[in-house]
């Protein structure tokens, strides 16, 4: 069992580099050869986050689960053919970037505390703060795109059709978490 652990932290470690470098291979393998093992790490990440900021982990693993859940049993309706654990490594792996985000929002908010200043220097920290979200955001996309195409086996059609019919019913669940106090922000 060590010997798992030990192989399955040096595959997440360069899972992580390369969904940043190479995400289209990566993911390739991540569906096909990828363990449970290497989840765990993510839910490591997720876990430790969660302790840093004062969150409950429960309701962020409830997310997750719903959230692969969802798109899992409307992707069957739409004919996937993956398999669920390499679904759920994939998708998995599409918390890193919300990680990254979270934690250099929660980072800078430390070092750079609001109000931030409308000189220069303040107008040119929100530009890159915003361009440094933004491609964030579109990393996630992509990440989200390539566990939908080879974790579920899904083509651009059919996940967009499977997408146009999970984001919204998540953008309701995101709303009424944040409303119940459990987020104090919307997010997926």
């Amino acid at each position: 069992m060590g010997n798992h652990v030990l192989v399955s932290g040096l595959s997440f470690g360069r899972t992580v580099i390369g969904i940043a470098t190479r995400p289209y291979e990566t993911y390739r393998r991540i569906v096909s050869r990828g363990t449970m093992w290497e989840l765990a790490y993510v839910g490591v990440l997720v876990s430790l986050y969660c302790y840093i900021s004062r969150i409950r982990v429960a309701p962020v693993v409830l997310t997750y689960l719903v959230t692969v859940g969802l798109f899992w049993w409307i992707g069957l309706f739409a004919g996937a053919k993956g398999r669920l654990t390499g679904f759920l490594i994939a998708w998995g792996y599409t918390l890193v970037p919300t990680l990254v985000w979270f934690s250099t929002t929660s980072l800078l908010y430390v070092l750079i505390p609001p109000p931030r200043s409308t000189r220069p220097e303040g107008f040119l920290f929100s530009i890159l703060y915003l361009l440094f979200s933004a491609t964030l955001l579109f990393w996630k996309v992509i990440l989200s795109y390539l566990a939908l195409r080879f974790g579920l086996r899904l083509d651009l059609g059919k996940i967009s059709l499977v997408s146009l019919i999970v984001l919204p019913i998540l953008f309701l669940y995101s709303i009424a978490l944040y409303r119940m106090g459990i987020f104090r922000i919307p997010f997926l």
